[in-house]
């Protein structure tokens, strides 16, 4: 009888230890199932941002903070704004029948276009904090952002062909010094204007702002074959450009 009660104990520990291992291995199942549900739910977010049908957000969801952060900073989004810059080659290549009479224009954004923030945005959530205007221009003051490699080499390519290029940037215009100082310091040289908002632009939208800059280079006689920014702010509106290039940016909207 005590063997047998042995033996139903030990069964019944087996049994135990049998359902807490299934349990565990549910559990874990479970937790997979939902990282990648996440992850889906983040990337659906994230191109629904490059696809401007997500617009004015203030903030990343704070569960895709994390997701954010990892793609503005792997080699996926290199890869995907080198691809960008690859279109706007193949464009080049051959859209244009150049007049040489000075008046053939480029627009580049300046911010995540030219210049990178990411360091300013690893010290401050990775767009999961409300953008603070006064702290990021404190930070645009020290003249610290590293160029984007692949605008760099566009820019120059594109200045070469003798395009005259334009800076459209929604930087205030106290920014000016140290922002001309930022873009020469990293690489960029030639441009024929750089154009900041001005105290009669305040009360003005992102977008209204580069359109009414267009509108005044167009009057100018200038012909704008093409804008790249990573904003829709800086590439819709008119006048518009003979063809728009959106370089990616989820931790952001300006509008």
């Amino acid at each position: 009888m005590a063997r047998n009660l042995v033996f139903i104990l030990a069964l019944t520990s087996l049994c135990i230890g049998l359902a807490a291992a299934d349990w565990n291995i549910l559990n874990k199942k479970l937790k997979n199932g939902a990282a990648s549900r996440l992850k889906n739910y983040c990337e659906s977010w994230r191109i629904n941002v490059e696809l401007n049908n997500i617009k004015e957000f203030e903030v990343v969801p704070q569960e895709c903070v994390d997701y954010i952060k990892h793609y503005m900073t792997s080699s996926q989004y290199r890869a995907d704004s080198e691809r960008a810059i690859e279109e706007v080659r193949l464009y080049l290549s051959s859209c244009c029948t150049l007049e040489g009479d000075g008046k053939d224009a480029w627009i580049f954004d300046v911010d995540d276009t030219l210049l990178s923030t990411i360091p300013y945005f690893k010290k401050h959530g990775f767009g999961g904090e409300k953008l603070n205007a006064t702290l990021l221009e404190s930070w645009m003051e020290q003249s610290k952002a590293p160029a984007l490699a692949h605008t760099l080499k566009l820019f120059h390519e594109i200045r070469d062909k003798g395009v005259k290029i334009f800076l459209i940037s929604s930087r205030i215009e106290t920014l000016r010094s140290a922002t001309v100082d930022n873009l020469i310091n990293v690489g960029y040289h030639g441009w024929s204007s750089l154009i900041l908002r001005g105290l009669e632009d305040d009360f003005m939208k992102v977008q209204q702002y580069k359109s009414e800059a267009r509108k005044r280079l167009t009057k100018e006689g200038y012909r704008i074959w093409g804008i790249i920014g990573d904003q829709w702010s800086s590439v819709e509106g008119l006048p518009a450009a003979k063809r728009t290039f959106k370089l990616p940016n989820s931790i952001y909207y300006l509008s």
